[in-house]
């Protein structure tokens, strides 16, 4: 059963991109936070660091 947490959006329009990707996931942070992670770095090669999650999670409002 999905989590009943506040509902966030991960919107890749607010992450710079070269493939202009305009994909947006929405629900809970447990939910969207995983789903944004394997979008990147699959999809936009982002590599997993650190760095790059605390970027990527200042960019879920």
């Amino acid at each position: 059963m999905a989590s009943k947490g506040k509902r966030v959006t991960a919107d890749c329009r607010k992450f710079p991109s070269k493939k202009k990707c305009t994909l947006t996931i929405s629900g809970s942070m447990t939910e969207v936070y995983p789903m944004a992670m394997a979008h990147a770095v699959k999809s936009h090669g982002h590599k997993n660091t650190p760095l790059f999650r605390k970027q990527l999670r200042s960019t879920i409002k």
